[in-house]
């Protein structure tokens, strides 16, 4: 059904109900903002170019902390990088709960690491960060793994001659491969029917999580649920993903060696066995299978889609490709992969890839937050359980940190001598209690293929620079970049 017609449908549902029902008064002293319609909330104050753009025009009368009803619920809006810095990490506690996102609230149910709330979150997050440190993160055998996953993109990369191709699979697969090594303990071949399926899917259901469908669906699922829609697909495509995961913790149940546990679904397993005599324990299935499908989604979507836009700004931008090949040639040369050690001698390069970050601006709303207890912030009381969205696009388009918030500039991250400088605004990762937990390998990753590529590779495009179009197919709660052509041409 087109977004159009649903929204047809909730109008003329809402007059019907306006009949019996007043709107839901808030307990506190919430921060101003529209005043809503009862059912419809600030419905009339929405854009058709989506929920960060009506936030951004709602911004402009009230200020950085506004109130917003999407439908019949208030969501307080947080913008700006002090105004968010200020509440996730200044108050990081009291701000540290999780909202939800209407369109995957019915798979996940607040389970898992990304989703759960209070003590459950904080266990699991604990859990995850000890075990994907274990297996890789913070070690150097998590760079050895990306230096092999490079390799074999390189030989792939070969075979291609320099003629166009679409980089999207391939950037998911490298990615993915990762992920899947500290998670799963294998690696997929980039032809393996399995593993493109399951790719497929990710890249589906990002781009209509995405949608503006969903982001309609936001405002009133209570009432949508009931008609097709993105949410069904999203639905359906998880619910595949997730029977794989399910066949893959059976396999590792049967093949367990509690002596050698080989990666995060065993050390998960056994922990569970630990725990079993605990009516209370966090570690059951529901929250392997949540955590595992967000581990595995997280960080095989972010990175490549990171990738796609690096690249296509290098087609559009060629003379910041030289001046990255220019530097991977003075520190690194042609005769040795690049390291994580080279990272800091390459102070160029480091400026490129977080602008691409900043510009890509992946998860511009951020996911949603919520208030663990009655909070006061700035003036203004706001009752346990608010919902809360910080939203980082508007700190990374913060015009009192980067003189050209809108443009592409990796001068923005170095300073008159050509030195890396540190960004306050900078928070593509998010900030406070719930920043990325894979922030730490999703850089390591970004680094190190990036300036692979770059070191084997001059990239080119079937279209010259001035006519690459930038703009996002799709642009909600994650952007997703245009689908392009580029030429891999050997240096």
């Amino acid at each position: 059904m087109e977004p159009s017609v649903l929204l047809l449908l909730v109008l003329l549902m809402s007059f019907l109900l306006l009949l019996v029902r007043g709107h839901p008064k808030a307990h506190g002293h919430l921060p101003p903002g529209p005043r809503p319609l009862p059912f419809l909330g600030n419905l009339l104050q929405m854009d058709r170019g989506g929920l960060l753009n009506s936030f951004m025009q709602i911004r402009e009368k009230y200020g950085d902390v506004f109130t917003v009803h999407l439908g019949p619920r208030p969501v307080v809006m947080l913008c700006g990088t002090e105004a968010i810095r200020e509440a996730l990490v200044d108050q990081a506690e009291a701000f540290s709960g999780r909202g939800t996102i209407a369109v995957v609230e019915p798979i996940v149910q607040g389970y898992g690491v990304i989703f759960a709330n209070g003590e459950c979150w904080k266990t699991l997050r604990r859990f995850s960060l000890a075990t994907m440190r274990d297996f890789g993160m913070g070690k150097r055998s998590v760079e050895e793994r990306i230096q092999e996953e490079a390799r074999c993109l390189m030989e792939e990369l070969r075979k291609s001659q320099g003629a166009p191709l679409d980089p999207t699979f391939l950037f998911q697969c490298i990615t993915a491969n990762i992920i899947c090594s500290i998670v799963f303990g294998e690696r997929f071949d980039y032809r393996d029917r399995q593993f493109l399926r399951l790719l497929d899917l990710f890249y589906q259901t990002f781009s209509l999580i995405s949608s503006f469908s969903s982001q309609v669906f936001e405002l009133f699922s209570g009432f949508l649920k009931y008609f097709p829609g993105a949410h069904k697909q999203i639905f359906k495509n998880v619910q595949e993903i997730l029977n794989y995961i399910g066949h893959n913790v059976e396999k590792h149940r049967t093949t367990l060696d509690p002596s050698n546990p080989r990666d995060f679904i065993d050390t998960y397993l056994l922990r569970m066995e630990k725990e079993k005599s605990n009516q209370h324990t966090e570690f059951h299935h529901q929250n392997l299978m949540m955590s595992v499908l967000s581990l595995f989604f997280a960080g095989t979507e972010t990175s490549s889609t990171t990738l796609r836009y690096g690249f296509l700004l290098m087609l559009k931008y060629p003379h910041v490709a030289e001046k990255v090949q220019k530097e991977i040639d003075q520190v690194i040369g042609s005769h040795r992969p690049p390291t994580l050690d080279d990272r800091t001698k390459m102070p160029y390069t480091e400026a490129v890839m977080r602008e691409i970050q900043r510009f890509a601006d992946l998860a511009p709303i951020g996911l949603p937050h919520k208030v663990t207890k009655d909070t006061s912030f700035r003036g203004y009381l706001l009752p346990k359980n608010t919902e809360v969205y910080p939203i980082l696009s508007s700190a990374l388009h913060d015009p009192r940190y980067f003189e050209q918030p809108d443009a592409f500039n990796p001068d923005h991250f170095l300073d008159a001598n050509g030195t890396l400088k540190k960004n306050d605004a900078f928070m593509p990762f998010s900030t406070g209690k719930r920043i990325c937990l894979g922030e730490g390998i999703a850089r390591n990753e970004l680094f190190l293929f990036f300036t692979t590529i770059l070191q084997n590779f001059s990239v080119s495009s079937p279209v010259a620079p001035k006519d690459i179009d930038l703009s996002p197919k799709e642009s909600g709660f994650g952007k997703v970049p245009p689908t392009y052509q580029i030429c891999f041409l050997a240096r």
